[in-house]
Order: structure tokens, then C-alpha cells, then sequence
């Protein structure tokens, strides 16, 4: 049998995303017949003690304090960015020129003008690109997809659509990257998670009237801090839709919902039925389809099982549920596939830079006061 070629992976970043992408590139190649092996190879962080510690924890062999030497090291066969939304650009710009594929975390960029020129580089260099829009992976939103695609539920009418957690909610909470102005806000931080899974389920956006709001106008400017600083971003952001389709909508994004810990939801209303999800309960879907007889009317419970791939590399029973590690694994197996086989990953650069747009626009129409196309 041919040996399989190395991959060997540079991580920016190892706070919570970036011990998930750990995580998933270790474990990725233990479930998924990959055609790469998988070498942790390099570790950037702020400084050079705390990248140390960080990669001797998640098993890198190298480690730097310079984001810089990881992402031109000859060595490094794919970028792995979960820095600062506002380190996203300068890292994959440099990356992209040293010839490397990237895999980014959301949202790709500060704005669109950013993403657009990310989206241009990556495509002149014919370069693999994937971003961390990993709630796309569960396999039954990938069902929904297909549900709605095959006609099962009729022309979709309606998309009402939410992700909303509260660990913002308190005015206690201090200032972080997600507060600064330069990519911050629950519109970009949460709103590009239910942007991307709108337009993943429905179509293109084309038309917003948004309202931004911000809950909390004081922040302390760090952990503990009695200096209290001015917040410049949205805690809420809410927005009515218009789909290139026809069909119209209604998103929310909310960091400052109290009690709520992942409400990443969603319903689909079509003509002759109607799909409900929520990521709280990420291994059910409800489908509801009109029938003659409206004594057995009522949502069809949909469970997670093998029959819904890959759920089975994880489990071959049903009913024992996905974790959402399991769709980051999913996510980066997707990722190396396409890297070693020269194939397209999805949602790529082009992909995040639609979905940039469409926060762009929210955020332009609620400061205008007005509907807002999304720009092409």
C-alpha cells in the first residue's frame, strides 16, 4: 500500500476555538479514512511562554511567539487561524503568499472590503481555503438541505432564524476582541453563524432592514477591572430578509440572552410543510408535511442515526448523539480531503465573503434606518 503523504498543521491561536481545531485534527484521522496523515507541527500564540505551554498541552512539536514564522515555515502544510477577527487578513494574506492552503475561523474578516480582498488572493493562488462555519457539518442540517432542495416541503415561503447566548448578558462582563469595534459585536460574532445557515438552507440574501442594539453602553476594559470603558459594537442585532428566491425571513443574533447557553435555531416554512431545528438539541429534526387527514397532522421526529452520514463513523447506533467537537472533526476531514486531492472545501473564502456582505449590510441599514441591498 502507498505511503500517505503528511500533512503537517500551524495553529494561530489556542483559546477555545484553537483547542478545537486541535482537537479535531487529532482525532479526524481515527474516524475518517483520510488520504493524508497528520502531523501537529506548530503552535503561535501572543508570546513565546504562553505558545510553549499551549503546544506542549495540545501536542505540537514546535511553538512560536510570532505568527509570522509559522505561516512562512516551509514546513507547514496548512494555516489554521482562530486569532482575533482582526488578525484573520494579515495572517492568511501571508500564508496565501508562502503558498498554503488556511482554514479560518468565523467570521472571516472585520468587513467585506477585507474579505473580498482575502477571497481575491486565496483564488489568484488557486489556494484551498475553508472557514469554521462548522454547525454546516451536523448531519441533519445537511438532511434540511436536502429536504428542502428535493421539494419536500413545498417553495419555501419563510426563514425565521436565531442564535442567541447569554454569555455577554451581563454588564459585568468585561471587554475582549469580540468588543472591539475592528470585527466585533454579536452581529458578526453570532449573526454569520445563522447568516451562513440561512443562505446554506434558503439562497442568497439580497435585501435587509436591520436594528442594532447595544444592551450594555459600559464594559469594565479587562477581568476584574473598576476602569470602565465605552462599548462601540451591537449585544443585538435583529433584521428582517429578503431571499434572492422570494422567499422572506427574519434573523436575530444575541449575545446578551439571558439563560440561553447555544440557541442556534431555525424555521423553515414551506408551502406544503415545514422544518424546525435548534441546536440545543442538535440531534433531532422536526418535520411537519401536510397531509389529507388532519387527524394525523403533527411534526415528524427526525433522530440522528447512520443512515445520515457520517454519523455512522462516530456511532453505529442511533439515538447516542454527536457532540460539537464531532462537527469540527467533520469539518477538518472535509478540509484535508480537499487539500491532498486538489478538490474544493465548502464554505470556502468566496462563501465567508457573501456572508460578510450580508453583516455588512445589517449593520448599514440599521444606521441608515433603511431596507439595504447586500452588495453582489
Amino acid at each position: 500500500m502507498r505511503n500517505k503523504p503528511r500533512l503537517r498543521v500551524g495553529l494561530v491561536g489556542a483559546g477555545f476555538m484553537g483547542r478545537c481545531h486541535a482537537n479535531a485534527f487529532r482525532s479526524a484521522g481515527g474516524i475518517f479514512d483520510l488520504p493524508a496523515e497528520i502531523d501537529l507541527e506548530m503552535l503561535a500564540d501572543a508570546d513565546e511562554a504562553l505558545a510553549e505551554k499551549n503546544a506542549r498541552e495540545l501536542g505540537f512539536k514546535r511553538s512560536t511567539g510570532d505568527w509570522r514564522k509559522l505561516a512562512a515555515d516551509p514546513d507547514i502544510g496548512v494555516v489554521a487561524i482562530t486569532a482575533p477577527n482582526s488578525l484573520h487578513e494579515p495572517i492568511a494574506m501571508l500564508a496565501i503568499d508562502n503558498g498554503k492552503p488556511v482554514y479560518c475561523e468565523k467570521p472571516l474578516a472585520v468587513d467585506g472590503e477585507a474579505a473580498k480582498r482575502m477571497t481575491a488572493a486565496a483564488e489568484k493562488a488557486n489556494a484551498t481555503t475553508l472557514v469554521g462555519f462548522n454547525f454546516l457539518s451536523n448531519p441533519l442540517i445537511v438532511l434540511a438541505r436536502d429536504l428542502v432542495e428535493s421539494g419536500e416541503i413545498g417553495d419555501v415561503t419563510c426563514f425565521r432564524g436565531r442564535h442567541a447566548e447569554d454569555y455577554m448578558s451581563s454588564g459585568d462582563s468585561p471587554h475582549t476582541f469580540r468588543t472591539d469595534p475592528a470585527g466585533g459585536g454579536a452581529l458578526a460574532d453570532l449573526g454569520s453563524h445563522i447568516i451562513a445557515m440561512a443562505r446554506y438552507l434558503v439562497g442568497p440574501i439580497i435585501e435587509v432592514s436591520g436594528h442594532l442594539k447595544t444592551i450594555h453602553p459600559m464594559r469594565p476594559a479587562s477581568e476584574g477591572s473598576r476602569n470602565q470603558m465605552p462599548v462601540e459594537v451591537d449585544d443585538v442585532a435583529y433584521s428582517h430578509v429578503r431571499f434572492d428566491s422570494g422567499a422572506v425571513g427574519f434573523i436575530e443574533a444575541n449575545w446578551a440572552a439571558s439563560g440561553k447557553t447555544m440557541d442556534l435555531s431555525f424555521e423553515i416554512t414551506g408551502s406544503n410543510g415545514s422544518i424546525v431545528f435548534t441546536q440545543e438539541r442538535m440531534n433531532e429534526l422536526r418535520v411537519w408535511r401536510r397531509r389529507q387527514s388532519r387527524r394525523l397532522n403533527g411534526y415528524t421526529l427526525i433522530e440522528a442515526g447512520p443512515e445520515h452520514p457520517p454519523y455512522g463513523r462516530f456511532c453505529p447506533a442511533p439515538g447516542h448523539q454527536l457532540g460539537f467537537n464531532d462537527l469540527k472533526v467533520i469539518e477538518v476531514s472535509r478540509l484535508i480531503r480537499a487539500i491532498v486531492e486538489s478538490g474544493d472545501a465548502f464554505p470556502d473564502f468566496r462563501e465567508a465573503y457573501r456572508i460578510q456582505l450580508a453583516v455588512d449590510a445589517i449593520r448599514r441599514s440599521s444606521r441608515e434606518r433603511r431596507w439595504t441591498e447586500v452588495s453582489a
